[in-house]
């Protein structure tokens, strides 16, 4: 029962593995750019660093969403 295949840790041939590395590396990099992608249109929608009215004017409109949201929750 001795294996063909040696010389390698994970049992693949070098065919296999120079296979297996581009299409990690195919996915690795449109996984990597979706995620750029999806970062940016995050960032435009809502920037992660509070604007002029710094962090409390962030809490301020944290507040008004909950308000928002619990006035809905009840008149439903």
């Amino acid at each position: 029962m001795a294996d063909s295949r040696s010389g390698s840790l994970s049992g693949l041939t070098e065919t296999e593995a120079k296979e297996f590395h581009s299409i990690f590396m195919t996915s690795f990099i449109v996984f990597t750019l979706i995620a750029i992608v999806a970062h940016f249109l995050v960032w435009q929608w809502r920037p992660w660093l509070p604007g002029a009215g710094g962090y409390a004017q962030v809490l301020h409109d944290a507040k008004d969403v909950a308000v928002a949201t619990i006035a809905i929750a009840f008149s439903a």
